[in-house]
Formats: C-alpha cells, structure tokens, sequence
C-alpha cells in the first residue's frame, strides 16, 4: 500500500512537471525575444522605464498630435503608432467633412517613418457620401508633422 501511495505521488509529480514543460518556450511568448513579454521572476526593464516608452519615434507622435489637435480623436495608440481621427467639418464648410488617419511606421525620425491617410464625405441629400480626398491634402499634412518633429527635437537637443 504504501509503495503504491508514493508510485501515485510520483506519477502526479510528473503530469504535473510535463504540464509545466508544455508552458515552455514555444508559442509567442518565446518569439519576442526583445525583452519584452511575460517575466514571472523579474529580469527585463525596470517598469517605470518601460511604461515610459512608446513603440514610435516620439518627435513623430507628439507632432501628429499637435497637427490633428484641431479634429475629435477618436483612437490613439502610442505602441502601435497609430493616431485616428473622428469626422471634422469645417465650420465655414458644413458640407463636407474629413477623417485622418496618421500611420507612424518607424522609431526614427524619417520621412519615410510617417504615412497619412485622409478620407473626405460630402453631403448629398442629407446624406454623407464617400468623395475622393485630394492626394495634396495628405503630403501636406505629412509634411506639417515632419517639419513640426524636426522642431521638437531640435528644441529638445538645445535645452
């Protein structure tokens, strides 16, 4: 009886041993291998720095900001880079209105870091249908945030 007792200990032992080996390094969590991830026993970044960190080029995300304050946010992801605007029209305008969306792709300030995209309604009827935005409009507005970044980071370089 009590060679059976410690063979069922023992066999209880190893499901449960083989049940931890199946939680191992396979699957996602062992794909991110940047630090980043589920750390049971400490190890990684201190959190306060890592709660202080964005997955963009800050200069760029703090600029789209700035360029869009003027639109209802409707989304914002600092981790993903991502900056979703709501429907904005223009008191002098009423017919028409406009939704940006502003794709910070990089960590390095790089024009080819930012991508905007612009969608235009007009108004039909009572209706609001779907019209093609000027391809100007978004170069513009990318440039607004480049120039606007470059002028962050130089103002943070000479302080």
């Amino acid at each position: 009886m009590r060679i059976a007792r410690g063979a069922m200990k023992l066999g209880l032992v190893a499901v449960l041993a083989a049940g931890l080996t199946a939680c191992g390094t396979t699957g996602p969590m062992a794909a991110n291998q940047d630090g980043g991830g589920l750390k049971l026993f400490g190890g990684g970044q201190p959190q306060a720095k890592a709660a202080s960190e964005i997955g963009v080029n800050s200069y760029l995300w703090r600029a789209a900001l700035d360029v869009v304050k003027f639109m209802p946010l409707a989304s914002a992801d600092p981790y993903g880079g991502v900056v979703i605007t709501d429907w904005y029209a223009d008191p002098a305008k009423p017919d028409e209105r406009f939704k940006v969306t502003v794709y910070i792709l990089d960590t390095r300030l790089r024009a080819d870091g930012l991508n905007v995209a612009v969608f235009k309604q007009v108004a039909s009827d009572g209706v609001w249908v779907d019209a093609p935005a000027s391809a100007q409009t978004e170069i513009d507005m990318e440039n607004t945030i480049l120039d606007r970044a470059r002028k962050l980071r130089l103002a943070n370089v000479t302080e």
